[in-house]
């Protein structure tokens, strides 16, 4: 399935307005700042086709040391004293856009469908309990079984861990995708995007909101 193009964005966090009627709504808040196509891939050239897009932070900082990037950002009409805050590409052939153009909340409108790709909060190492859900053995004095995830060999065959078991280990940091979220409203003024409910990131984290692939797929 073709992936649709989008907006790299800083999540700020939640909040909550009132519709028309009356409810209140949960929303995520994203500030969507201007995204430039930084460099396109050609079937000829790269073997397959794709639009890079970059996100740069407001602050002017240290250039780019490396020269290969400084000159695309500057053939893109980067600014290269402002910090490289994330890359995105997508796959898929996008005529429309071309080297230089600029990407921003006009891409949107109020009570569309949008996918949000995001990078689940860190947890550090965990155990199963936290990691998995285990509920542990029993709590009481003299059972030396309360927090650990039991047996995990077998016997002379295979004589390892099966690949994929699940045991303590890193919780979280993870690529996650939630699909058809609602806009509730769109704040041009401020650059700020309402998205209706909750997905992944911690304050201030790299999201990419996107037109969403399923909703788009079944009109």
């Amino acid at each position: 399935m073709k992936e649709e193009i989008g907006v790299l964005g800083k999540k700020i966090g939640m909040t909550q307005v009132f519709d028309a009627e009356g409810d209140l709504i949960p929303v995520t808040v994203v500030r969507m700042a201007a995204c430039r196509i930084l460099q396109k891939r050609m079937q000829e050239q790269d073997g397959y086709e794709a639009v890079q897009m970059i996100l740069q932070g407001e602050k002017q900082g240290e250039h780019v040391n490396d020269k290969a990037t400084m000159g695309r950002l500057q053939k893109a009409g980067c600014d290269v004293y402002k910090r490289v805050v994330a890359y995105r590409e997508i796959r898929g052939q996008f005529p429309d856009y071309q080297l230089g153009d600029t990407l921003d909340l006009s891409l949107f409108q109020e009570g569309e469908k949008v996918d949000v790709v995001g990078i689940t909060k860190g947890h550090g190492f965990q155990g199963v309990m936290k990691r998995y859900g285990f509920s542990g053995g029993p709590a009481s004095h003299g059972a030396m079984f309360h927090r650990r995830g039991g047996s995990y060999g077998q016997r002379q065959w295979p004589g390892h861990v099966i690949k994929g078991k699940k045991m303590p280990g890193h919780f979280g940091m993870v690529r996650r995708t939630v699909q058809n979220l609602k806009i509730v409203k769109i704040l041009k003024e401020e650059n700020l995007l309402l998205i209706r409910g909750s997905f992944p990131g911690v304050k201030g984290a790299t999201v990419f909101v996107r037109k969403a692939i399923k909703a788009y797929a079944c009109s």
